[in-house]
């Protein structure tokens, strides 16, 4: 018997705190040695008993149990892994390697891993060891752990050869007495975290343990360089970048145990910034954005190890906040890096360099925790969108990737180069696109929740169920899941209705209609016992409706479902090096975007489909005829995402 129903916000925490407590807790909250010796991976490490003070109602199924099937996403992820492949060891080391004065003859890498880089060492020796794990974790791509692997083993010797108490760089402990010292340097703890971190997930996704070794190590010596530093100095020194220092401090602590690193990752709390947060004051206004949202991403971490409510707040307030007020359509956040405003003023923020990809990047590791803790559906509609607009078509068909994505109306999208570019969006744009699988389930006790609708396989062993997602979306307007199991299977499977699905969403069981209320930006729970080969058909509906800028409902975007749609405006005067190598389009080049002319009656009736073309749009009534197409879509001219929209009456 199928028992359908919607679950309130209230209902949601109830059920899933009920879930957690008596089903999830008992099985992740094994001692190390039980863990490891029943064959379970070093990344379920991270949730051992003494640690996890406050775990997630919902928790997300390993990327070792999600497989991605074709579609736009596994496409994405096949071309980053052949340019993971494609980078030489050698090379990736040879900073590393001089630096250790140990010796090397590859030609140097270009861009900001290039001799003279202060932020050299970030991507080589950090981004691409995490987006290698990544994918091995996504795929059980051996070759490429392989080769990460032996990346793992020549930088220990790098680090052995340093011979400086655990230290590890691309660059001499020289740029931390600068900063120690208030003199010019650009950000070296950013550096240091990325390699950390890389090193990190070679153990949690890998079980490399020369890794966690070398993370170890590392940790050690951060502990005795701030040693001697007191307060008021440390919270200078804290206005340069350092990235996710205590994230990956509370990670390391989650993996060993080792109280010095729970320690230590809180001397990396930022309280300028953090106090502010926790007490609910937006004043962010001026702030670098990407330097403090994986602070953030560190306070949730916290939060989770030692149950500090005060952590919770801090990423509990930031993340509605920015969100809410400092969004763009595309889920995207900052104009030239910054948030220059105060909160909802983004009439003046469409400039060449709206968004940095790197906030869009952090801004969904933010969201996976805050999904983790409440189960609110508003948290995957945000994510949907920020994946569909802000990451996916932020790489090409070789790889390279975005730095800026453009909201000015007349410019272009910009992207790297193979060898000369390593930007920190080049890092983690390949971690983005190596790890689309692990947000698209998560579970309870007793049922899984499907986020996105991304073709994919689900296999979870201990309910002995597979769940099989085809589906073409976004060309298709709904999903299909299919059941997998030998035998009869109670299980509550709940489906996110997203908040565009307004007009007739509906369900179907092995062809049924479910009599349900479906209600946007909620899900919905058909929960029965499940046998092999059933059918849940989704169908979603997508529709045009317009995203105002927040301060000025004359600039609208329009979007179709969670899409953006972009104008093309064709590519005119654009050359192969306008678009490869520079961080951003030139503001001064780009071109006339007509206005439009809109009904107040029907906001959305300027814009039509083309019959027989699966998302293409064209203007209807303007001056101009213009086609528009999804954002994710559109390379190699130019486009218009905001317009100046004229409403009359009439």
């Amino acid at each position: 018997m199928s028992q359908t129903r919607l679950l309130s916000r209230r209902q949601w925490l109830s059920n899933a705190t009920v879930a957690a407590g008596a089903s999830l807790l008992p099985d992740r909250f094994l001692s190390p040695l039980r863990r490891f010796s029943s064959g379970e991976s070093p990344r379920e490490a991270l949730f051992a008993a003494n640690r996890e003070r406050a775990p997630w109602r919902l928790q997300p199924f390993p990327m070792t149990q999600v497989r991605l099937r074709p579609g736009p996403f596994q496409e994405a992820m096949e071309i980053n892994r052949r340019y993971l492949h494609s980078l030489p060891n050698d090379r990736l080391l040879h900073m590393f390697r001089v630096t250790a004065r140990v010796a090397s003859s590859p030609e140097p890498l270009g861009g900001w891993e290039e001799p003279k880089s202060e932020l050299r060492g970030h991507f080589t020796g950090g981004h691409y060891l995490s987006a290698c794990a990544l994918t091995y974790a996504s795929t059980g791509d051996e070759e490429l752990k392989s080769k990460a692997n032996a990346m793992v083993a020549e930088l220990a010797k790098c680090q052995k050869a340093l011979n400086a108490d655990g230290y590890l760089g691309a660059y001499p402990t020289e740029f931390y007495g600068r900063l120690r010292d208030g003199k010019r340097v650009w950000a070296p703890f950013y550096t240091y975290h990325k390699i950390m971190a890389g090193h990190l997930d070679m153990y949690l996704h890998c079980g490399n343990e020369q890794a966690l070794a070398t993370a170890e190590k590392m940790a050690g010596w951060v502990e005795k360089y701030l040693q001697p530093i007191d307060g008021e100095q440390w919270a200078r020194m804290q206005m340069v970048e350092h990235g996710g220092m205590n994230e990956v401090l509370f990670n390391l602590y989650a993996a060993t145990g080792k109280g010095q690193y729970l320690a230590l990752a809180r001397r990396f709390d930022h309280k300028k910034f953090f106090d502010p947060l926790a007490e609910h004051r937006d004043e962010l206004k001026g702030l670098h954005a990407n330097t403090n949202i994986p602070k953030v991403i560190g306070a949730a971490r916290g939060y989770e190890l030692t149950g500090e409510q005060r952590y919770r707040e801090i990423a509990d307030y930031f993340w509605h906040e920015v969100t809410s007020q400092r969004t763009y359509c595309t889920g995207g956040t900052s104009n030239d890096e910054h948030w220059r405003t105060d909160p909802g003023k983004l009439a003046s923020e469409l400039g060449p360099a709206a968004e940095e990809c790197c906030c869009g990047y952090n801004m969904l590791k933010l969201t996976r925790h805050i999904f983790g803790w409440t189960g609110e559906p508003q948290a995957m509609d945000y994510y949907e969108r920020t994946l569909f607009n802000s990451r996916l078509g932020t790489q090409d068909g070789d790889g390279m990737l975005m730095y800026y994505l453009s909201l000015r109306p007349g410019l272009w999208k910009t992207l790297g180069t193979p060898l000369h570019s390593f930007w920190c969006c080049t890092g983690t744009g390949v971690e983005e696109n190596a790890k689309f699988n692990d947000t698209i389930y998560f579970h309870d006790g007793h049922g899984i929740y499907v986020n996105l609708f991304i073709a994919s396989e689900m296999n979870w062993p201990e309910k002995n169920i597979r769940l099989v997602q085809d589906t073409n979306f976004p060309e298709e307007e709904g999903t299909t899941l299919t059941v997998k199991t030998p035998a009869l299977v109670q299980l509550a499977l709940h489906v996110r209705v997203p908040y565009w699905a307004a007009q007739g969403a509906s369900v179907e069981v092995n062809g049924q209609p479910e009599k349900i209320g479906v209600t946007p930006s909620n899900y919905f729970t058909l929960e029965r016992k499940w046998k092999d080969g059933d059918k849940i058909e989704v169908r979603l509906p997508m529709n045009l409706h317009i995203a105002p800028i927040p301060d000025d409902p004359t600039l609208q975007a329009i979007m179709y479902g969670p899409l953006v749609l972009a104008g093309r405006l064709g590519g005119q005067d654009l050359t192969q090096e306008m678009i490869y190598g520079p961080l951003g389009p030139d503001g001064k080049k780009s071109i006339r975007v007509p206005e439009i002319l809109a009904s107040e009656k029907e906001p959305t009736g300027w814009v039509e489909p083309v019959k027989g073309e699966r998302l293409v749009f064209r203007t209807a009534g303007q001056t101009e005829n213009i086609s528009l197409i999804p954002l994710y879509r559109l390379f190699k001219e130019r486009y218009a995402v905001y317009w100046k929209v004229n409403s009359q009456s009439a």
